[in-house]
C-alpha cells in the first residue's frame, strides 16, 4: 500500500492549525477542541462543507440551553449527562441536524467540566464553534476543478462501449460469444464512479446550471441498460451476418476522433435501434 497525502488532508491540517492558533490567541478554555469541529466540517465539496457547518452550528447552539436545563436543574453528575443525551440525540435526528451530535456533545461536556454555567462559559463555547467552523469553510473555498478527470472518464467509458459493440459483432460473425459479462460489470462500475465525481463537481459550483457531465453519465447508464437488454435476447451463439453488419455500421463509425468521443445520444439511439431490430427480426 502506497503512502499518499491527499489535498483534503492538506486542507484539514492547515485548517486545524489555524483554528487552534486563533482559539489559543483568544485564550479560550479547551481551545484545542476547536480542531475537532474543524476536522468534521472539512468535506469533499463546498456544498457538503456548508451543510455540515450549518448542522453542527445549530446542534451546538441547541446543546447550550439543554445543558443549562439539565445541569442547573439536576446537577453536574454523570447520570444527568446520560439523561440529557437520551433526549438530545433523538431531537437532533428529528430536526435533521444529527451530523452535529459529536460536536455538540463536546460542547456539553465542556459545560459539565466547568461545573457551572455563566455568560463567560457560553461565550467561550460559542467562540470555539465559530472558530472551528470558520477555519473549515475558509480552506474549503478552494476546490480543484475536476473537468480534466471527468473528460478522461468520459473518453474511457465511450471506448468501453465501442469495445463491447465490436465484441458483439465478432460474436455474431463467428457464432462464438467472445464478450465477457465482467466487461459489463466493469463498465457499470466506471459509470457509477463517474456519476459520483460529476455530482461532486456540481456541488462545488453554486448556481451553475451546466450539468453536462451529469447528463452525459446518466445517458451512459441508460445506454448500458439498453445494451444489457439487447444481449439478453440476441443469440450470440448463432451466426447472424445481417445483424453483425448492421451493428458494425455504427460501432466502427463511433471511433474517437481528434481526441473527442462521439455524442452520447448517437450511441444511445443506435443501441435503442438494436432493440427495435430484434423486435422486427425475432430468432
Amino acid at each position: 500500500m502506497s503512502f499518499k497525502i491527499g489535498f483534503r488532508t492538506v486542507k484539514t491540517a492547515v485548517a486545524v492549525s489555524a483554528a487552534i492558533a486563533a482559539a489559543g490567541f483568544l485564550q479560550l478554555e479547551f481551545y484545542v477542541s476547536s480542531a475537532i469541529i474543524t476536522i468534521l466540517c472539512v468535506q469533499h465539496s463546498r456544498q457538503k462543507s456548508l451543510q455540515s457547518a450549518r448542522d453542527r452550528f445549530f446542534a451546538c447552539m441547541l446543546s447550550i440551553p439543554f445543558s443549562f436545563v439539565f445541569f442547573e436543574g439536576f446537577g453536574y453528575h454523570p447520570p444527568v449527562i446520560g439523561a440529557l443525551l437520551l433526549v438530545f440525540i433523538p431531537l437532533t435526528v428529528m430536526l435533521k441536524i444529527n451530523e452535529g451530535i459529536v460536536t455538540s456533545t463536546v460542547i456539553l461536556l465542556h459545560i459539565y467540566a466547568f461545573g457551572h454555567m455563566t455568560a463567560a462559559v457560553v461565550l467561550n463555547e460559542i467562540g470555539l464553534v465559530v472558530i472551528g467552523i470558520s477555519a473549515a469553510l475558509l480552506v474549503n473555498l478552494y476546490m480543484p476543478g475536476l473537468e480534466r478527470q471527468l473528460a478522461l472518464q468520459k473518453e474511457t467509458i465511450e471506448a468501453r462501449f465501442k469495445h463491447l459493440l465490436i465484441d458483439v459483432v465478432l460474436s455474431l460473425r463467428d457464432g462464438n460469444p467472445c464478450w465477457k459479462e465482467a466487461d459489463l460489470f466493469h463498465t457499470a462500475h466506471l459509470i457509477k464512479e463517474a456519476q459520483k465525481l460529476a455530482a461532486r463537481e456540481q456541488e462545488n459550483h453554486f448556481g451553475r446550471s451546466d450539468d453536462s457531465f451529469c447528463a452525459y453519465f446518466d445517458q451512459a447508464e441508460q445506454k448500458l441498460a439498453a445494451l444489457r437488454r439487447f444481449l439478453d435476447v440476441v443469440p450470440l451463439h448463432e451466426s447472424n451476418e445481417e445483424l453483425a453488419d448492421w451493428i458494425e455500421s455504427f460501432s466502427y463509425g463511433s471511433e474517437i476522433k481528434d481526441g473527442k468521443p462521439p455524442q452520447p445520444a448517437r450511441l444511445l439511439l443506435a443501441i435503442w435501434e438494436m432493440n427495435q431490430f430484434m423486435g422486427q427480426h425475432p430468432r
